[in-house]
């Protein structure tokens, strides 16, 4: 290859915004654009690929190819440093008098992984639903049959009806505050939210709820004025301490237990912070606790309501208001959740 061709190939594959590999003979890396670069960073210009990149398949088509083959579409997986998914056009071009393959990448990790989150999303809210659903049609069959004239059994059926259509509605009404959430994602509220305000309103909305429980609510909160929306921030304040309510309780015999709630300003953001005395969490799962329907223990969680989207919501609405979710636990102490957003100009 003369260098005026290899300069001409090297310009125009920086023109291109997609990963780009020219191979030449013997398979050696010839250019490399930018984009390209930035994906592979151990690229060895003038040396077989191979040394760069272990691609078992992409360098197969590029020998079918660089062989007189037609144009190849093939995707590959890498399992290190972390696992990614590749996908690569590979098509031939003459330059000259020699022969030429240029490799379009594209990195499809985040793709596949959206992918798969909406296959095991739809999975789940199809067998959470399917669950009362089930329960409810069992029940109702029993009503219009043997339990017809029972006053005792329809009066104990008809209660655990109305927990189960109460459970599907929560269900529902996660699955669309999720989806509204989704769709302005993009837009960050701006509105001044006094975050105080908000816990103080949602503790006085929760009391009896820790009452019930045995939990005494401490709350030690400063005027802390965000950017936000009211609306979004209350959801997310009910849903923090209302876990720490449940899951903090005590075990029938055991003493009371305290939930702290406090809000202060801290390093330009406003931090609400709820911290309990339950069992706390086990490291592996802190990770996981803000993927939808992942639950450390799935039948207490059902038991005490849990949709199981609770803190996905409480994510989304963070990242909407561009703050962040920080979990702290030691299994035996407890457990802290600390929502932020930006403070308010």
């Amino acid at each position: 290859m003369t260098e005026n061709a290899g300069a001409m190939i090297s310009s125009l594959i920086e023109a291109m915004p997609e990963p780009v590999l020219v191979i030449g003979e013997s398979a050696r890396l010839v250019a490399a654009n930018a984009p390209a670069r930035a994906l592979f960073a151990k690229l060895r210009l003038d040396a077989p690929l191979v040394s760069s990149i272990r691609a078992v398949d992409l360098q197969d088509a590029i020998a079918r190819v660089l062989a007189g083959g037609p144009a190849e579409d093939i995707s590959w997986l890498t399992l290190a440093p972390v696992e990614r998914v590749f996908q690569a056009h590979v098509a031939a071009f003459d330059a000259g008098d020699a022969r030429f393959v240029a490799a379009t990448l594209h990195d499809a990790t985040e793709a596949r992984r959206v992918e798969r989150m909406r296959v095991d999303f739809v999975a789940n809210a199809s067998h959470e639903l399917r669950t009362p659903l089930a329960s409810l049609l069992g029940f109702v069959e029993t009503l219009l049959g043997p339990a017809r004239d029972d006053a005792a059994a329809r009066a104990k059926f008809l209660e655990i009806m109305l927990q189960q259509a109460r459970r599907m509605a929560r269900l529902v009404d996660d699955l669309l505050s999720l989806s509204r959430i989704e769709q302005t994602l993009h837009v960050q509220p701006r509105a001044a939210v006094d975050l105080a305000d908000v816990a103080r309103q949602v503790c006085d909305a929760l009391s009896p709820l820790a009452r019930d429980n045995r939990v005494a609510l401490m709350i030690d909160v400063e005027k802390t004025v965000v950017r936000g929306d009211r609306d979004e921030l209350l959801r997310v304040s009910e849903n923090l301490i209302e876990n720490a309510i449940k899951y903090g309780a005590p075990e029938p015999g055991q003493p009371e237990r305290k939930v702290w709630v406090s809000v202060a300003p801290r390093d330009g953001v406003g931090a609400l912070a709820v911290r309990d005395e339950g069992p706390g969490i086990a490291p592996q799962n802190i990770p996981r606790l803000t993927e939808r329907f992942f639950r450390v223990d799935v039948g207490q969680s059902r038991a005490k309501g849990g949709t199981g989207l609770g803190l996905a919501l409480v994510k989304h609405i963070l990242a909407r208001h561009r703050g962040r979710l920080l979990i702290q636990s030691t299994l035996g102490a407890g457990a802290t959740f600390t929502a932020t957003a930006p403070l308010h100009e």
